[in-house]
């Protein structure tokens, strides 16, 4: 335990020892026999002992809550790859955890139906070549007089039609991701730039476009992701959407935000439904990753007017409970009366006002000095 030296031991003025009956105490403190007792010390004496300083905050008796969370990828920012057609899958690009650009090429599918549609899109080319070639002659021969208007103008609507067919053949070939691919064979590619987080694509495989096992891969932007909790309706009623959440897991602990509160209970679990969105641009976070969070929450609770104070800056001295306020010749002791303990905090009710400096780490050295104090007081 740290000691001071003897020569600037504590001295203590105790009111009521063959004095007057002490005068009355404000509101802001007991009437304890402790109210007044002084603990001399410089600041190179408190900094040698370690004694850390804090304000008390105010909490209004406001309580945090805690609650288990799961991070997961954000729905906005997650996109499930589907094989569009039935077919076997001959080439695969990309493994769990690669990170994909938007466009780039996942896997090649062989396909019936690939080769089907590519068919498709040459034959409407053809019929639309051909029907470019005889509107041009048909003007041509309108425009020396061996055409009559009407055969021109046939000309004219069915080119439209071609065209119009050509392009819906190309659109079918698009929607089921045949671009850039052989006759046969159709290229997945990723719809936006991630991390592949899912893939159940295995070379080789086969499968019908229709079945639930078509999905290949899925992909997630992971520098924001959400974390999901389930709270009681009280708590939840607490928690308005843009409270902060502090999350934490193996040493690391970070800020998300809220953004949705469900308006209804889960049917199973009877809890509300709480995501928040996290920053994970620095990917310290792993979809999935179960966390435990907490959220400063207002509300009822925070109608009384408590001040919230670490912990460890409370001693019991007497059986009773105080912490030690700052003066400038050193410390008084303050007689406190406690309210709710929240994790490393504890709600003062009563006896502070919120204005003061107390000792925080650290603070059973004076805890132990004020004891020697008295025991010195008590010899004379």
């Amino acid at each position: 335990m740290f000691r001071f030296p003897a020569a600037l031991c504590v001295a203590f003025v105790v009111a009521g020892c063959g004095s007057p009956a002490p005068e009355p105490v404000s509101n802001s403190q007991p009437a304890e026999n402790h109210a007044e007792e002084a603990i001399t010390l410089t600041p190179e004496q408190i900094a040698a002992a370690g004694i850390t300083l804090v304000q008390p905050r105010a909490g209004g008796g406001a309580t945090a809550i805690e609650a288990a969370a799961i991070i997961d990828s954000d729905p906005d920012r997650t996109r499930i790859v589907a094989a569009p057609v039935s077919g076997r899958i001959v080439a695969l690009t990309r493994n769990l955890g690669d990170y994909v650009t938007r466009g780039q090429t996942l896997a090649v599918i062989e396909s019936r139906e690939a080769a089907s549609l590519h068919a498709e899109i040459e034959r409407a080319r053809t019929r639309a070549e051909l029907a470019r070639a005889t509107l041009n002659r048909d003007e041509a021969l309108y425009a020396r007089g061996f055409r009559p208007l009407r055969e021109v103008e046939i000309s004219r609507a069915a080119n439209r039609e071609a065209e119009v067919a050509l392009r819906l053949a190309r659109q079918q070939a698009e929607a089921s991701g045949t671009r850039g691919a052989s006759l046969n064979r159709i290229a997945i590619t990723a719809p936006i730039s991630g991390r592949v987080i899912v893939r159940t694509a295995v070379l080789g495989q086969n499968f019908a476009a229709d079945a639930a096992e078509t999905e290949l891969f899925r992909i997630a932007d992971l520098d924001r992701l959400s974390v999901t909790l389930s709270l009681p309706p009280a708590d939840a009623a607490r928690v308005r959407p843009g409270a902060m959440v502090e999350i934490s897991s193996a040493g690391r602990t970070q800020q998300a935000k809220v953004r949705f509160i469900s308006p209804a209970l889960d049917p199973s679990t009877r809890l509300v439904r709480v995501i928040a969105d996290l920053d994970n641009r620095s990917g310290q976070w792993r979809a999935g990753e179960p966390v435990q969070a907490r959220i400063e929450a207002g509300g009822p609770a925070a109608a009384g007017a408590a001040l919230m104070i670490p912990a460890e800056a409370v001693q019991t001295i007497d059986n009773k409970p105080v912490v030690f306020v700052r003066t400038a010749e050193g410390f008084r002791i303050v007689p406190v009366t406690l309210g709710r303990r929240d994790g490393p905090m504890v709600a003062i009710t009563r006896g502070l006002s919120g204005g003061e400096t107390i000792a925080a780490a650290n603070s059973f050295t004076l805890k132990a000095e004020a004891g020697k104090g008295e025991a010195e007081h008590g010899g004379h």
